[in-house]
């Protein structure tokens, strides 16, 4: 998978786990926020194979713009043959992700370590 810079942006921060790009959003994740993270997201979505965890624990508002993005990455990582992972600890994104139905297509998970843990959960894997 090829390293593509972050963006300078409040709402994205990156790093490495255990050979996986662990994408930590950030704040309030609306209409504004997204318009910033999407080009980068699609970036690393596209690349064959990607491995990627999406870290929604420091994330204080969620919407719809928010699904989108998640759903969007989610498509691109399986057209690629790649694995991505949803962490998520807060009740009112947990409650939309299975009100919305997303988590059954993108299973959360507590930490990035149990995401990776858990055979089977990636969506990507079946």
């Amino acid at each position: 998978m090829r390293q593509e810079p972050a963006p300078f942006t409040r709402y994205l921060r990156t790093h490495r786990h255990r050979d996986h790009l662990v994408l930590e959003l950030l704040g309030e994740i609306d209409i504004a926020a997204a318009a910033e993270i999407g080009p980068y997201l699609d970036r690393v979505t596209a690349d064959p194979g990607a491995r990627i965890v999406i870290d929604l624990r420091s994330v204080d508002f969620f919407d719809c713009s928010g699904l989108r993005l998640l759903y969007r990455a989610r498509r691109r990582v399986l057209d690629h043959g790649g694995r991505l992972h949803l962490v998520c600890t807060r009740p009112l994104i947990l409650r939309i992700l299975r009100i919305t139905g997303l988590s059954r297509l993108l299973p959360p998970h507590p930490t990035p370590d149990a995401a990776l843990d858990t055979a089977g959960t990636a969506s990507g894997t079946s």
